[in-house]
């Protein structure tokens, strides 16, 4: 193997790690589900025990898998108060990261979001996009113990999208108006305005999540 194959491999553990995550991301391994070290590690092609044992250990500290003295490994559940606990951060950290470091945003992808908006039929997957864009308006920041607490929480939240099914959580007409709301203050560099106008966005978010809890048994 040539020398630059060799630096552009991940490593075993790497690898174990984004491929455990992926699934638990997308629901294949299911919340409350019990899975066993040895047929993971033969999932991947009969790695060894070492690697799988360093991503398990990371998705741990990351809360996406719990392991349970004598039972063995299973990926955690989302409770009712994981999810208002997701939109308590999100409260904290999306408005606070436009307000401060907003101004480093791209303004073409700004522009570009806002075209979309306006124009809600050339987006592809909704929920995709959605995500897309508040990643944006977070992507300068720069307090690394913000960054941690939000990217944990971020895929807490593809999650129960998928474990709901989607179901009442994005209304695409309010959502293309609110984010054009504010994209419309950031356009203009009203950092201020932007922020105001994203919590208020974020509010109704946590109202329908909360709407759709009361509808599906998520467990307290």
């Amino acid at each position: 193997m040539k020398e630059p194959d060799v630096l552009m491999k991940p490593s075993l553990k790497l690898q174990a790690y984004q491929y455990l995550k992926t699934r638990i991301m997308n629901c294949e391994y299911a919340p409350n589900q019990f899975l066993n070290e040895q047929k993971l590690c033969a999932e991947m092609g009969n790695i060894s025990r070492t690697p799988m044992r360093d991503a398990l250990g990371r998705l741990e500290q990351e809360g996406l898998i719990t392991i349970l003295p004598k039972k063995g490994l299973m990926v955690s559940a989302i409770t009712a108060e994981d999810v208002r606990s997701m939109f308590e951060v999100r409260l904290l950290v999306e408005p606070y990261a436009v307000r401060v470091y907003g101004a480093g945003l791209p303004r073409e992808e700004l522009l570009r979001f806002a075209d979309l908006m306006k124009n809600p039929e050339r987006i592809g997957d909704f929920c995709e996009n959605d995500d897309e864009f508040h990643a944006l308006l977070v992507s300068r920041l720069e307090n690394k113990y913000l960054r941690s607490a939000y990217d944990r929480i971020t895929g807490q939240n593809t999650r129960f999208r998928i474990m709901t099914g989607r179901v009442g959580m994005i209304g695409e007409a309010d959502t293309c108006e609110e984010h054009l709301e504010i994209l419309q203050a950031a356009l203009v560099g009203d950092w201020d305005g932007a922020a105001d106008a994203l919590y208020r966005h974020l509010e109704r978010a946590r109202d329908k999540a909360e709407d759709v809890i009361r509808q599906i048994d998520l467990g307290e």
